[in-house]
């Protein structure tokens, strides 16, 4: 659950989806703008930039997923557990509990109180027909996300979780696994489409593990990076 790149806001999802783009290569990006613009009348976008930029996108992702692999060899084998709690729910009854935990594992390290963010997670997002919008697990290269076999970079709460995430681990203590069913308007309400339409009930299976400094600083650099991508995409750098 990323992406799952969780608030995350709707305008934090649109700079993931951008940015997916944009990892497909520089020379590419640049040839859709060009395409885009009428063949190249936006002299704004700097190829050499965002070149540049995209290098060292690509180089603190490698420098995150190094970080990141000792957390996945240490919690992978528990998370994957619980995979088996994806599966298919009533959409309505979902809707109808507003909001609804179900503790399947206890942790044992500090209790998450409200408004808690030092911390990071792990955790697979998924819809009513029991598809998955996003995980933690990688399953590049995969059928599915049963297949992984490791966790990506936990997710670093500071950058935004849907109300009910937050709503939903208060009261957790690390190391525990949680499942948390919402509601619409707890989730992304009319802000994103997602699961095939807007305000759709959610769950999301989490495991918050301790916070980590050089994993939250790692992720706040890559961010910086992304965003300078994005203005230099659309023309707005420097």
């Amino acid at each position: 659950m990323n992406e799952t790149s969780l608030k995350t806001s709707w305008r934090q999802r649109l700079i993931i989806i951008t940015i997916a783009v944009l990892l497909l290569g520089a020379t590419v990006a640049t040839y859709v703008m060009i395409v885009l613009n009428g063949g190249g009348s936006n002299s704004a976008i700097n190829e050499d930039q965002i070149a540049q930029l995209t290098e060292q996108y690509e180089a603190k992702t490698a420098e995150l997923n190094a970080a990141a692999k000792p957390f996945s060899d240490k919690y992978f084998p528990t998370f994957s557990k619980y995979q088996s709690q994806v599966k298919a729910y009533n959409e309505t009854a979902a809707t109808n509990a507003v909001l609804k935990t179900e503790d399947l594992l206890a942790g044992t390290g500090k209790e998450l109180t409200d408004g808690d963010k030092d911390y990071l997670a792990y955790y697979i997002g998924w819809c009513a027909d029991g598809t998955v919008f996003d995980s933690s697990f990688d399953n590049t290269g995969k059928e599915s996300e049963q297949d992984a076999t490791y966790l990506k970079a936990p997710l670093d709460p500071s950058s935004g979780l849907v109300d009910g995430w937050e709503q939903g681990v208060i009261g957790m203590k690390l190391g525990g696994v949680r499942v948390i069913t919402m509601n619409g308007d707890l989730a992304y309400g009319d802000t994103r489409e997602v699961c095939g339409g807007y305000n759709k009930p959610l769950k999301f299976l989490v495991m918050p593990i301790a916070d980590d400094q050089q994993i939250s600083t790692l992720t706040q650099e890559l961010s910086d990076i992304r965003m300078q991508l994005i203005m230099a995409y659309y023309g707005t750098g420097n």
